[in-house]
């Protein structure tokens, strides 16, 4: 698994894809292992390259992942159905006062994102959290690739 917060920083809110592709996508594509420097948010700063080895799935887990630059490099698109209120609040309170400031510039940033290019739309199946669990909706861009195998092309593909 990959989680976006670790190709995202504080300079770069969503301006990674660039990075993602050169550090993960071509690599694992080549069936080569991938190594991606992790961006630590309380230093500021990238750390040591860690490994991604090649798998038939990678999940790529964040607020990015489904958007259009990624999308040909999906197997498929799965989106948490969460207002962004609480989703916010999630994070404020995960992070706590020492990243006050991020969070401030995150939610303009994240409005922006999705206003330009939205992911929900492409969601091959949406996640809800309910009071006894999770349950998986077939989602609004399941139609359009319902015919695709597990992978879009011959290599390895990312998962959103």
């Amino acid at each position: 698994m990959l989680h976006l917060d670790d190709i995202a920083s504080h300079e770069e809110f969503f301006a990674w894809t660039g990075r993602l592709r050169t550090q993960v996508i071509e690599p694992l594509a080549r069936g080569e292992q991938a190594r991606y420097t992790p961006y630590d948010w309380r230093t500021r700063a990238f750390g040591a390259p860690l490994p991604l080895p090649p798998a038939p799935v990678i999940v790529v887990e964040g607020v990015g992942a489904g958007r259009r630059a990624l999308r040909p490099h999906l197997a498929r698109l799965l989106w948490m159905e969460l207002p962004a209120e609480e989703s916010w609040a999630r994070g404020r309170l995960r992070d706590g006062a020492e990243q006050r400031e991020f969070w401030d510039g995150w939610i303009a940033a994240e409005r922006a994102h999705f206003t330009a290019d939205a992911s929900r739309p492409h969601a091959d199946l949406l996640v809800l959290q309910r009071p006894e669990g999770y349950e998986v909706l077939p989602g609004p861009g399941a139609a359009a690739t319902a015919d695709h195998g597990v992978t879009l092309s011959d290599g390895f593909s990312a998962m959103g």
